[in-house]
Parts: structure tokens; C-alpha cells; sequence
């Protein structure tokens, strides 16, 4: 059944599944696309502005990681390692939250959120992350803020090219 969200930039949409529209192309994300294979699909969800935060997800709708297939398994890996890699390598981040759930009104997909030293006043474990998400969402959309985020995504998009 079709739901209308309004994204980061404003753009309201209709759609059933978001990762759906995302994964194949309907809806581009602000930033564009990071990295995209067969079975992926790499972004940043803008709506939190944490330069190097990543999205990875499953091109194909599914919920849980027991209903990957070989070669998504094989291929899941290697991008996490690759996204992290980059994370490290190009935009300096030392610390990384891995989030997941199987509960979610989109289907299958991986938070990659960096760790930065702003953060710890939300506390060091996972409950932290989501007042960390919405101090982001509320308080940091502004412009400056917005372009390093962008800059990230591009200097990600670098990164994973060619792997």
C-alpha cells in the first residue's frame, strides 16, 4: 500500500517501499548514489547530516540476513569492508556504529554511522544512536554543515570506485 514521505530536500513521494524506490532508481538520493552493484545499493539518508554516515542496501526486497543469497553474502561483506575502508581512509573516521534491524518498513539495509568526538555527550553505546540521529536531524541542516556532508558523499563515491 502506498505511502507519501517527504524526504531530506522536501520532495514528497508515494511509494510502497522506500529502499524500493531508492535501490532501483525512482528516487535519487540528495547526494546521489555512493556506490550501486547488482545485488547494492550505497547512499546516505541526507535527513541526518553526519558526513560519512552510509546506507547500504539490498537491491532486492527481503527483510532479514538469513534470506541472503551465497552471492549476496560474499558480496555484503566485501562492501562493508570497502564502505568502512573508505570511511577510514577518506574522511579520517576511527570509530564506526553498524546498525541493523529486521523490524523496519523498508526492507533490508545496513546505518553505517561514524563516530565523532561531538557524540559522546549522547554516551558510547548503542543507545546512543538514535538521540545522536535526531540532534543531527534537528540541529545540524544547515548549509555549512550540508556541504561537508555532500563532500563526504562524493569523497565515498571516490573511494568505492573501481572495486
Amino acid at each position: 500500500m502506498p505511502r507519501q514521505i517527504t524526504l531530506a530536500d522536501g520532495r514528497t513521494v508515494e511509494v510502497d517501499c522506500l529502499s524500493c524506490a531508492l535501490t532501483s532508481g525512482l528516487i535519487v538520493p540528495t547526494g546521489g548514489v555512493i556506490y550501486e552493484s547488482d545485488h547494492f545499493h550505497v547512499h546516505q539518508d541526507v535527513a541526518y547530516p553526519i558526513k560519512g554516515l552510509v546506507i547500504l542496501a539490498a537491491k532486492r526486497h527481503f527483510y532479514g540476513m538469513d534470506e541472503l543469497t551465497d552471492e549476496e553474502q560474499s558480496e555484503y561483506i566485501s562492501l562493508i569492508h570497502r564502505i568502512r575502508r573508505a570511511q577510514r581512509t577518506r574522511l579520517g573516521i576511527e570509530k564506526v556504529y553498524y546498525f541493523y534491524n529486521e523490524d523496519t518498513t523498508h526492507h533490508f539495509h545496513l546505518w553505517m554511522v561514524p563516530r565523532y568526538e561531538w557524540m559522546k555527550k549522547f554516551g558510547n553505546s548503542v543507545e546512543s544512536l538514535r538521540p545522536v540521529l535526531v540532534h543531527a536531524r534537528n540541529y545540524m541542516n544547515d548549509a555549512e554543515n550540508m556541504n561537508e556532508v555532500l563532500g563526504g558523499i562524493d569523497q565515498l563515491r571516490e573511494g568505492l570506485q573501481g572495486i
